[in-house]
This record gives structure tokens, sequence and C-alpha cells, in this order.
């Protein structure tokens, strides 16, 4: 019972997530009129919070119970969200005041994830956790779903400051639920002579030794640094290359993400039939060539190149995050659990605003389509960190959280 209330408040919130996750980059572009490189800092400051922080946070979410970390920051998101549709109805919106709150916004969204992600296992036993991370993704790609067209198309009809509003009330939503979740969590002991920096190179270091961990955070890190380089330009990509309005991005993104919902389905069932790490690689090697595809966009039927890479990226993202959360849900000892998160989180979302700024560079410098066909090619490599790795010859991840 007390999962599904965490898993309600996860739906409405990650559909809200993602609605404002298009109208953002397309607030910058139809309304504040951004450059390629402006529209690619927008993504840039909304990941920047888990570079600068993730590690901190990871550590400080170990000292205290989640739940109240979950609660703080769905209201505190909602607050900030709210100013953007507040200062567009006067008239006074900035580029800069969109910065400033997709910053903060961010900020908050690294103390949230990592909290969420270790509020599971205390929920739940370890051989609940596929399962559960399983439908945790089904909502993120149920979001992905309704939430890139309704984004699209609420853009078109209440201009996309308004969008925020939605967003907000999500992050309400969401905090009403995890109130009412009974579970208590127990106090987390005092440890003496506690230091910070010795909490945070504890967590980095499990995962640098980790036979597993290790190659999928170098994995993550090089395919994500080229997902969001092409993101950085996607948009622009879309609108000024291609000629695509609002509502017919968003059904692009709507008939892509089937993959994303296929896989929430079908990852128990390749876990079971392949084993975790193996059902790990099939995954990992296919996201570059997907991303690779996006370049061969043109307009007409060449939308088409857009629409498969958008399935087979979105199902093999989501098939291998649930095995990645699995795998650290389990291996990991509870004590260690949110530095462990937030050193991983920090390969996917660190590397984001470094990711945007690139392809923001290289979208200025070679063209958005240049940018999209080399950033594609990176990508493909990335698998080799896991392939190459001694645990890849495994099919079950072995050892448990102690």
């Amino acid at each position: 019972m007390d999962f599904r209330r965490l898993w309600l408040a996860d739906a409405v919130s990650q559909l809200g997530t993602r609605m404002t996750f298009l109208a953002a980059p397309l607030l910058a572009v139809l309304s504040l009129n951004a450059s390629t490189f402006e529209v690619a800092l927008v993504r840039t400051c909304e990941s920047l919070g888990y570079l600068l922080i993730g590690l901190v946070a990871g550590a400080w979410v170990d000292r205290v119970r989640c739940r109240p970390v979950l609660l703080t920051t769905d209201y505190g998101r909602a607050v900030l969200m709210l100013t953007v549709p507040a200062a567009a109805l006067f008239g006074v919106l900035t580029l800069w005041q969109l910065y400033v709150v997709m910053f903060a916004v961010g900020v908050l969204t690294v103390f949230f994830d990592v909290a969420h992600q270790s509020y599971l296992p205390r929920l739940l036993p370890a051989d609940k956790l596929v399962d559960a991370n399983a439908k945790l993704a089904a909502n993120a790609s149920v979001a992905a779903l309704t939430g890139a067209g309704a984004g699209g198309f609420l853009v078109q009809l209440l201009t996309a400051p308004f969008v925020f509003v939605l967003d907000a009330l999500s992050m309400v939503w969401s905090a009403l639920w995890v109130r009412s979740i009974k579970h208590r969590e127990p106090p987390v002991p005092r440890v003496p002579d506690r230091h910070l920096g010795r909490e945070i190179r504890e967590g980095v270091r499990f995962v640098a030794r980790h036979p597993l961990l290790r190659p999928i955070a170098l994995n993550t890190a090089t395919v994500v640094l080229c997902q969001s380089a092409g993101m950085g330009v996607s948009i622009v990509f879309l609108v000024r290359d291609i000629g695509l309005s609002a509502g017919v991005i968003g059904v692009l993104g709507v008939i892509g993400l089937v993959g994303a919902l296929l896989a929430s389905a079908l990852t128990r069932r390749l876990v079971a039939w392949l084993g975790q790490v193996r059902a790990l690689l099939l995954g990992a090697a296919c996201i570059g060539p997907a991303f690779l595809a996006q370049a061969f966009t043109t307009p007409g039927w060449g939308l088409t190149w857009w629409v498969a890479s958008g399935f087979v990226a979105s199902f093999c993202i989501v098939l291998t995050n649930i095995v990645m959360a699995t795998v650290r849900q389990t291996v990991c000892p509870p004590a260690l659990l949110g530095r462990v998160n937030a050193t991983m989180e920090l390969t996917v979302f660190g590397v984001v605003p470094m990711g945007s700024l690139l392809g923001g560079v290289l979208g200025t410098v070679l063209g958005t389509r240049a940018t999209l066909l080399s950033t594609g090619a990176v990508a493909c490599l990335g698998v080799i960190w896991l392939v190459t790795a001694p645990a890849a010859r495994r099919t079950e991840i072995v050892g448990a959280a102690g």
C-alpha cells in the first residue's frame, strides 16, 4: 500500500516534469527569441545541480530520513515553477529568470532524486525491487509519452509559460501522496566523528572499485554526454531546420516514446530470459546507433528516422535504467546507498550540463545536423566500457546489500 502511494506520487509528478522539459526550450525559442547556444543553456542550467552538489546531496541524504526530503523538495519546486507564468503574466519574463528558475529547480531535483532512489529499498524487500523499479520506469514512460504530446499542444493552447503551472500542481500532488505514506523510517543513527568529505569519498570509492558499477558509470557518462549534446540542439533542429511546429514535435515524441512504455512492460521478462548483465549489454549496445539515426531526419517521410530513433533509444534507455537501478540497490550496503546513488547519478546528470554546452558550441560552429551526426557516432562507442569488463561475463548480479 505504501509503495502504491509512492507510485501515485511519482506518476503525475513525472507527467508535469516531462511537459516542462519540452516547454522550457520551446519557451526560449518561441517567446524569448533565444539563439541555439542560449537554448542549450536552458538545458545546462536545469542539470547543473548534479555537477555542483550531487555528491554532497548523496552524503547528506544518508544522514537523514528520506520522506521529509521528498516533501520539502516537492513544495519548493512548485513555488519556483509558479514564478515563470507570474513573470510572463506581467510581461517581465526574461531568459535570465528562466535560467535561474531552471537551475534552482534542478538543485532541488538532485536532493529529490537521491532521496527517492534511497527510499525505495526502505519500503520493499530486495526481491521486489526489479518489479518496483519497472513500475516507476513505467511512470516515466507514460509521462514521456503523454507529456511530450500534451506539452506540445498545451504550449500552443496556453503558451509555454503557463505549462509551468501544471508542473507546479503535479509537484503538489506528489507531496500530498508522499505525506499519506504510513511507513515511518527510523531515525538514522548518528555516527561519531562524521566528516562530509570522507563520507563522499566512501561512496565514490565503492563505485570506482566495484567490477560492474564502474563500467556502468563510464558507459553512462559517455552516452549521456553525447545524448545531452544532441538534445541541446534537437529543438532548434526540428523547428528551424525541419520546419516543425510545437504540436508536431509533441506528436513525434509520443510516437517515438512508445518504446519506453514497451520496455517498462517487457524488462522483467527480458531479465528473466537473458539475465541482468546480458539484458544490460543488449540495451547499451543499441542506444548509440539509435541516437546516430536522428541525424538522417528530413522533412516529410524522412521524419521516420526521428520516430524510429526515438522508439529504439527510449526502449533501450528504460531497459538499462531499470537494470542499473536494481544493480546498485542490490549490491550496495544500505548505509552507503545515498552516496552510491548520488555518485551514479552524477555520471548521468553531472555530464548533462557539459553535454548541453558542447551541443550549443557544436551547433553554432558545425550546424545542428552535423552535431547530431558526430555526437551519435561517439555514443556508439560507449558500450565498449561494458563489453570489456570482466563482470560482463556474468548473467546475474552476485551478492546482495548487507
